[in-house]
């Protein structure tokens, strides 16, 4: 069955940096739109990032444009999202979703596959 485990999350400090990882399992990587989706806490979910796994075009949203990077290995079925510059905002659970594109607009768990996330902290 299709499975994700995020990891890579963590405590850090203001202006610091933080890769976290995606481990996939039971469908084929390539071809799929892979997703970062955020919760921070007392909010609701908010979309964070997409690629295409099979040609790497990405979005992202605007709160992270410039700072956030999402990239995946299709040889080895991972996702990615490299964290720079980190702000106390960003602090959430981050959560690796399989899905349309169209699931993250918004994001809707009932839609797709999605892990059980890593919590990210930014506080000084």
């Amino acid at each position: 069955q299709v499975q994700l485990v995020e990891s890579g999350g963590g405590l850090v400090q203001p202006g610091g940096s933080l890769r976290l990882a995606c481990t996939t399992s039971g469908f084929t990587f390539r071809n799929n739109w892979m997703h970062w989706v955020r919760q921070a806490p007392g909010k609701g979910l908010e979309w964070v990032s997409s690629i295409y796994t099979g040609d790497g075009g990405t979005k992202s949203a605007d709160s992270v444009k410039g700072r956030f990077t999402i990239s995946r290995d299709n040889t080895k079925n991972m996702l990615y999202l490299q964290m720079n510059s980190l702000k106390f905002e960003d602090t959430a659970l981050y959560y690796c979703a399989k899905a349309p594109l169209a699931a993250m607009n918004p994001p809707n768990p009932d839609f797709g596959y999605w892990g059980q996330g890593t919590q990210v902290t930014v506080s000084s």
